[in-house]
């Protein structure tokens, strides 16, 4: 199941992303869904973040 959210980013960060996106022909959500769940990973390899459930790992 997909949820949905709205982030701010500033401007020169929104430009950056929306480059890199096209770069790689896919939609700028899409690549910035694909980062947030890499930081999550990377954060629980890293013993940063702890959640408190158990999820199922993609």
């Amino acid at each position: 199941m997909s949820k949905r959210t709205t982030i701010t980013l500033p401007d020169s960060v929104f430009e950056e992303l929306e480059e890199w996106a096209d770069q790689q022909g896919r939609p700028t959500a899409n690549l910035a869904s694909f980062l947030v769940e890499l930081g999550i990973r990377q954060a629980k390899e890293k013993g940063e973040y702890t959640p408190k459930t158990k999820t199922k790992d993609r």
